[in-house]
């Protein structure tokens, strides 16, 4: 039977073995974290909200000025049919929009709110929203959305403003893929992003749920940083 000096050092063996082990891992996981920090780094956010211009289109930081045309914007009965907006949105959701969660969610890196206004400084006019979502800064994803007013609809302003702000996440932040998701009844939002540079693929059976319970389908667009340019 071994002596008990012996068996203790056959212990002190194993612990140190195992610590050995344990150190190992230890390098293995900052080895791991730093590749993904340095991953993340490669994104690039900006310190304030951006201003996009091309000719008389403009996306920029939502203000105070916005809160009634967002909220009489959002009374279109079509707006709640195709996109997130309730049909009970309130002025006190416009209010929430400009004054906390544009600014909060654009602090924390979780999303753009972008006011879209056309037209020359002195007769500027609210025509909607655009926005990145839905992102994923490590895998260097997001989401595009946007709603246009009723009366600014039809003069190519969504085309323009979904080609600017794709061109920013492109080449300023740093994604590689920029996803869209659709009714897939929507034909007029369909067109837009397949003049934006957008590509279909594929139906989403059943994808989102509606106010009245129903579940619809929805159609996934995409532009890949590789292959999308302006024209």
């Amino acid at each position: 039977m071994p002596s008990p000096q012996s068996m203790r050092r056959e212990v002190d063996t194993k612990v140190r073995e195992v610590d050995t082990k344990v150190r190992e891992v230890d390098t293995k996981v900052r080895e791991v974290d730093t590749v993904l920090v340095h991953t993340c780094e490669m994104i690039w956010w900006p310190t304030e909200v951006p201003t996009l211009t091309h000719g008389l289109i403009t996306l920029r930081a939502p203000n105070e000025n916005d809160i009634p045309q967002l909220f009489e914007g959002a009374q279109d009965p079509i707006i709640p049919i195709f996109t997130r907006i309730p049909s009970n949105y309130s002025m006190a959701n416009a209010e929430f929009y400009v004054r906390e969660r544009s600014p909060n969610t654009f602090a924390n890196q979780t999303e753009l709110q972008l006011a879209v206004q056309y037209g020359n400084d002195d007769d500027a006019k609210f025509a909607g929203a655009f926005s990145f979502h839905s992102m994923d800064l490590r895998e260097h994803v997001a989401e595009i959305g946007y709603w246009l007013t009723a009366p600014m609809r039809g003069k190519g302003i969504g085309v323009t403003a979904t080609k600017l702000l794709t061109q920013f996440g492109f080449e300023s932040i740093g994604f590689e893929r920029i996803e869209a998701v659709v009714n897939v009844e929507n034909i007029a939002s369909r067109k837009l992003l397949e003049n934006s540079g957008y590509s279909l693929e594929g139906i989403m059976r059943k994808k989102s749920r509606k106010e009245d319970g129903s579940q619809i389908d929805m159609v996934l667009y995409s532009a890949i940083r590789d292959e999308w340019s302006w024209n």
